[in-house]
């Protein structure tokens, strides 16, 4: 068997050890190790490889801007952030049909600009806006399919560290790839809202009405948002002020949400601990992913199946805009069974040289931050399909007294939103790019 051939056949072996429950990293791990044993004849050589990549992937500076944006996202909810972000939404938009799911949405996009996970946001925002989506007569099904979208706004509006990963595998500027991603952050919050609307419109009795809110509440709670607005605008404008580098304003956000939830009582010697253990261990899972991915993508470097497959698309003569719709379609199954990291790291180095090999009319610059921005929005979307959305499951365990199939069901006008809103950035490249210089 050639060693091309050995490449082509992993994948299949992968896929396997995914659908038996192997955990993602150590599945490519495996993968990647038994292939390169294959390839090279002995284990001596794959071992010394294996030495030499752990170096060169965790001696990479970028990727300390990971436990930086997860520790910002504990600390952010140890400051009562989540709370004020739902409070001061749900004032100015829950008196409206469907108003408290959209204080829901709101509230999830605003904290995800100081969260860069979504799986946090998701868990966070449920613990907050749950009980009151009860409290006015919102279905189960409707308020956690609400709350599972929400949270996917957490990976896409900046900082996210899913677009951190893109960045330095396909080395391109991690302050860039978040400008543009606010737009698309932006128009996801809109496309969710609508959606509401139009749930609660076919539906009657899925939302109950709350009794609007005087105006001099709405401001003084407007005004309790003061610290997000603070860190957002202190982390975001420094990084395009110039003053200084993501890693470092990953950093300042950290000691910002710190010193607020301190000051508000939310961060004691326990907490603190907590926040540091919890960082760590989400740190590690994501490093260990980082490295069985890094060591399954060399060995197909090795076998030149990312190089075959590009010449292979560029031979059929398809469109480029035709092989990118595949490729997304294929990141839409996928989703169906992966967490998102996962695929971006599985996936990245395969399509992304097919991509680059494509006149879509850009500057390759540009096609690398548009293609990463599509591939983030259906990464996302595949966190809330069926059967195996990740937020779905995370938000139906806070409410188990709700049957999956109704947020399965509620959760596909969320879907269809994340479609329409892909089919625009396609067409459309020039709404992802716009806040380039």
């Amino acid at each position: 068997m050639s060693n091309l051939e050995i490449g082509i056949w992993s994948f299949p072996a992968l896929l396997l050890l995914i659908f038996l429950r192997v955990p993602i990293g150590l599945a490519m791990f495996s993968t990647g190790f038994a292939g390169m044993w294959m390839v090279m004849g002995n284990t001596r050589l794959p071992l010394a490889q294996l030495k030499d990549l752990a170096y060169s992937q965790f001696s990479n500076y970028s990727l300390s801007i990971v436990p930086m944006f997860l520790l910002m996202g504990y600390f952010a909810t140890l400051g009562g952030m989540s709370q004020s972000l739902f409070k001061a939404a749900e004032n100015f938009l829950g008196h409206r049909r469907g108003g408290v799911a959209m204080a829901a949405i709101g509230a999830c996009a605003g904290f995800g600009a100081i969260c860069g996970s979504s799986l946090a946001t998701a868990a966070t925002m449920s613990r907050v806006s749950l009980p009151e989506l009860k409290r006015y007569g919102y279905d189960g099904g409707f308020s956690t399919a609400t709350l599972a979208a929400g949270g996917t706004l957490g990976i896409l509006i900046p900082p996210s560290v899913v677009l951190v990963i893109y960045a330095i595998l396909t080395e391109q500027n991690i302050a860039k790839l978040f400008l543009a991603a606010f737009i698309p952050g932006v128009l996801a919050a809109i496309g969710y809202m609508i959606a509401i609307s139009i749930y609660v419109r076919m539906n009657p009795g899925s939302a109950g009405v709350r009794a609007p809110v005087p105006m001099a509440e709405r401001f003084r709670a407007l005004i309790d948002v003061w610290p997000v607005l603070l860190v957002f605008i202190a982390v975001v404008g420094g990084i395009y002020g110039g003053i200084f580098t993501p890693t470092e304003g990953a950093a300042v956000g950290a000691l910002g949400t710190g010193i607020i939830a301190l000051t508000s009582g939310g961060l004691t010697w326990r907490t603190l601990l907590d926040s540091f253990t919890d960082t760590a261990r989400s740190s590690a899972m994501i490093f260990f992913i980082v490295l069985g991915a890094a060591f399954y993508n060399a060995f197909l470097a090795r076998t030149r199946v990312p190089q075959e497959l590009s010449s292979w698309v560029v031979e059929l003569g398809m469109s480029p805009l035709s092989v990118l719709a595949v490729i997304l379609i294929i990141y839409l199954v996928l989703g169906c069974f992966m967490d998102s990291l996962s695929m971006i790291l599985l996936t990245i180095p395969i399509f992304f040289p097919v991509i680059s090999a494509l006149d879509f009319g850009l500057s390759p610059e540009h096609v690398a931050i548009w293609f990463g921005i599509l591939v983030l929005i259906v990464v996302e979307v595949g966190l809330i399909t069926p059967p195996v959305g990740m937020n779905l499951f995370v938000i139906n365990a806070m409410s188990p007294e709700t049957p999956m199939v109704q947020t399965y069901r509620a959760v596909l006008y969320y879907v269809a939103s994340d479609l329409v809103r892909v089919v625009i950035l396609v067409a459309f490249p020039s709404i992802t790019l716009f806040l380039l210089p």
